[in-house]
């Protein structure tokens, strides 16, 4: 998507990708970063809303009527009584009800080509790892876009039992470019798990440039669909987890490891 800064909008074009997924059999759907309202800094703050707000609202109905689990994104969660916003996905079940709220733990503070880009500035880390689980009963890890760079994270959640994970973002052309796809391969084939990543694309404010190539990874890190880096698209892909176990099976690094060597740094790994 290119999400805007205009929440009904964003929400309208939404419902019709979410819609196109499914006419072509998607049980599972991803929306990116911040698909309700992008823009600035202050475009996102002006829509930001609590988890009973349009946003989820409209979130937890389509998935209920469609009868999918939808991952919607993320969206700029207002929190009562907190100056600060978080970075937050919400994952509706096909009942419409909140399987699980995971809250962007890694924020990004970098400055790239001479702009500065300072997450912590509004935001709040959130403090949980989080998975959840689709209908079928498939652990589902939840991240959020600069997470992609900490494998720590996915580990611990493929420990746990995760078999997809899930990579909703809004990285910028020159990361996407210079990064994207060698970190979605990365996650995919250290942890042997399907990846599903949806990125934003185009200018979603000035300056701010997003690269799109959305991707659907299987456990040996081949895509099994891609979008392009200038188009707004929906990609879809069906994952076979007799291929994830086959994986898992002849190459069993997962099963190798050795976490009481790792030291102090990895014990939540044991």
């Amino acid at each position: 998507m290119t999400a805007m800064p205009d929440l009904a909008a964003n929400i309208a074009k939404a419902d019709s990708f979410v819609r196109e997924a499914v006419a072509s059999g998607a049980r599972l759907v991803l929306l990116p970063e911040w698909w309700a309202a992008a823009g600035t800094t202050a475009h996102r703050r002006a829509a930001a809303q609590s988890l009973d707000g349009d946003a989820i609202v409209w979130a937890a109905a389509t998935a209920a009527e469609l009868r999918i689990d939808l991952i919607a994104g993320s969206v700029t969660e207002l929190i009562e009584g907190q100056e600060k916003v978080h970075n937050t996905c919400v994952h509706l079940g096909p009942d419409g009800q909140r399987k699980a709220i995971y809250r962007k733990i890694h924020l990004f503070d970098n400055e790239l080509e001479g702009a500065s880009f300072r997450e912590s500035e509004h935001h709040l880390p959130g403090d949980k790892i989080v998975s959840s689980e689709a209908a079928d009963g498939t652990v589902l890890g939840l991240s959020i876009c600069y997470d992609l760079r900490f494998p720590e994270l996915y580990r611990l959640q493929t420990v746990e039992g995760a078999k997809i994970l899930l990579v909703p973002a809004c990285f910028t052309r020159t990361t996407t470019e210079a990064h994207w796809q060698t970190l979605l391969r990365a996650r995919a084939i250290e942890n042997h798990c399907f990846v599903v990543a949806a990125n934003q694309v185009g200018e979603i404010a000035l300056g701010m440039e997003c690269g799109g190539d959305s991707m659907i990874l299987d456990p040996w890190g081949t895509a099994l669909a891609q979008a392009d880096r200038t188009s707004e698209m929906v990609i879809s892909a069906e994952l076979d987890f007799s291929e994830l176990e086959r994986i898992r099976s002849e190459l069993p690094s997962l099963a190798a490891r050795q976490p009481h060597t790792y030291g102090s740094v990895q014990r939540g790994l044991q």
